[in-house]
């Protein structure tokens, strides 16, 4: 069989250069030893994930603190799943974390020597080592079809066989010259497979930069390389892109592991040296009792999404990452809470190697701590490109008055006080928290734990008595008399001591005027939120209060 002939007929791509240019047109990086190359490499489907944070953020890691550098490749060899816009989305949730790439796919500013980032425009690329299987004996052309191969599928579970097309069952594999040509003459789809090389029957140990040492089985399996569109699947791609983009580490999902025979396989036959591969854990929920991993259909916070429309702060999100992908860094961020995530030495070796066991509420707690060190400013500006992103029109009128925000944020945060507050969670909750200052979003209540007439006529007294200009302790004083003047008890260890002397306390007096003026039983300071709302706001609403009852 005249196997140049079949390559250059079955692969008819004139732009198809000797395999030399390309190792001429992607020479080896020119970086210090150790200098590590990694990547992330994210199909455009509109699905970004926790999982690719996880693994971008032990890539950016490893390539910064190396010295090296980190590129975005696209890989979107398959049509059928490409959304529009998927890959503004993937830049958009990664920029919001602060993922940080030297070059790549639509990264400005970078020289991008390696470019294109695109799979489907490598095409050339693909099709020159194809065409170079094909001529060593090492490719074939497959014309099944999808249902002689879903047949084929059910024949192999029926027998109880591994599915997949190899040894007796790759039909095509040795097809003769004629019928090859006869299926070509009649015009057959066909996809290009490898012929491989490999043995099931023998295992191979690989070295697994974060599981040690691993055994698998040699790949036997004929899989596609090229489809019958000319476009590579994602295994051979990957393999010829990793090496003339010069990639040294690939951390990658668990799930990858499955693969991993016929990437070693593809690697070995194109002559390429393999990558350093990593495989991360899995991320997993406690679902009851049961741990099971994320889902996409079960779980809405897999996605980088929800926390960009939540409004979680993307440093309390990588500090929970880094909390889960490196068993040290829980004891170091103790220590060092205010210093830049870029000094803790990242490491490979400290990677779990089982599920990483995700908990929305720890990361809730992180992301409080890490909000209350924002100062009221830094927070204003934090609340603000959310809300034009993500807000309500009525939530971006809260703006409007600057000094009126920063008011509400420096009580709300505990700023200048002994303990700074821990209220805010999300950019989201925060909005929502602060809304009652806001006439608006403030939503009125009858939610008293005391019979209207009692709570009507202790609004009333104190709202005669309240004067704007009191301080706090004036203010305080004038809650005492109206408790005192309705035989609330004003000394709390007297109120203690007999609670049925008593309808209530002082404490119980200041509560009833919070929900009036404010919807809530539970809110900081209520003097300053007073001074904040202005005394014809004030008044109002306790005047509102009392009608309402």
């Amino acid at each position: 069989m005249d196997l140049n002939k079949l390559a250059d007929l079955l692969i008819p791509d004139e732009n198809v250069k000797p395999l030399d240019y390309y190792e001429t047109l992607y020479p080896a990086r020119d970086l210090e030893k150790g200098a590590e190359v990694t990547r992330l490499a994210p199909s455009p489907t509109g699905f970004i994930h926790l999982g690719n944070l996880f693994v971008a953020i032990a890539n950016e890691r490893i390539a910064h603190q190396s010295g090296g550098l980190m590129y975005l490749r696209i890989e979107d060899t398959d049509l059928k799943r490409k959304v529009d816009g998927a890959v503004d989305a993937v830049k958009n949730a990664l920029k919001y974390f602060d993922i940080r790439f030297d070059e790549g796919a639509e990264i400005e500013g970078a020289e991008n020597k390696y470019a294109p980032y695109y799979q489907r425009e490598r095409a050339e690329i693909y099709h020159a080592f194809a065409k170079d299987l094909i001529r060593r004996g090492l490719a074939y052309p497959c014309f099944c079809t999808e249902e002689e191969l879903s047949a084929l599928r059910e024949q192999q579970t029926e027998a109880k066989k591994i599915t997949g097309y190899y040894g007796e069952y790759a039909t095509c594999r040795n097809l003769t010259e004629e019928q090859i040509y006869e299926n070509l003459k009649a015009g057959k789809p066909y996809v290009i497979r490898l012929r491989s090389q490999g043995n099931a029957e023998n295992k191979l140990t690989f070295r697994d930069e974060i599981k040690g040492d691993i055994t698998v089985t040699e790949n036997d399996q004929d899989v596609v390389i090229l489809k019958s569109d000319g476009i590579p699947t994602y295994h051979f791609a990957h393999a010829i892109d990793d090496h003339f983009m010069r990639t040294t580490v690939v951390i990658r999902g668990e799930e990858w592991l499955a693969s991993l025979p016929i990437h070693i396989e593809l690697f070995d036959v194109l002559g390429f040296r393999r990558p350093k591969y990593g495989h991360n854990c899995s991320l997993q929920k406690m679902d009851g009792e049961t741990r099971r991993k994320l889902s996409k259909r079960k779980d809405p916070e897999l996605s980088l999404e929800f926390y960009r429309q939540e409004g979680y702060f993307a440093r309390a999100v990588k500090v929970y990452m880094l909390t889960l992908l490196n068993s040290n860094f829980e004891e170091w961020y103790m220590k060092n809470a205010d210093v830049p995530l870029e000094h803790f030495k990242f490491s490979i070796n400290k990677m779990g190697k089982s599920g990483a066991l995700f908990d929305l509420n720890k990361l809730n707690d992180i992301s409080k701590n890490e909000l209350a060190k924002l100062s009221e400013e830094e927070m204003y500006n934090f609340l603000l490109a959310w809300t034009n992103e993500f807000g309500t029109d009525t939530q971006k009128t809260y703006f409007a008055d600057k000094e009126y925000l920063l008011k509400v944020l420096t009580l709300c945060m505990g700023v200048g006080g002994k303990k700074r507050r821990k209220d805010f969670t999300t950019a989201k909750q925060a909005m929502e928290f602060i809304s009652y200052f806001f006439d608006e979003t403030f939503v009125p209540t009858n939610a008293y734990r005391f019979e209207g007439e009692t709570v009507k006529k202790i609004l009333q007294t104190f709202k005669d008595l309240y004067d704007a200009a009191d301080d706090s302790s004036a203010w305080f004083n004038k809650v005492k008399a109206v408790a005192e003047a309705n035989g609330f008890a004003t000394d709390m260890k007297a109120y203690k001591a007999d609670p049925a002397a008593f309808p209530g306390s002082v404490a119980d007096v200041a509560e009833m005027l919070r929900v009036a003026t404010t919807g809530l039983a539970n809110t900081p300071d209520l003097w300053t939120i007073m001074q904040i709302l202005g005394k014809e706001r004030t008044l109002a609403r306790l005047e509102n209060a009392i009608k309402a009852l």
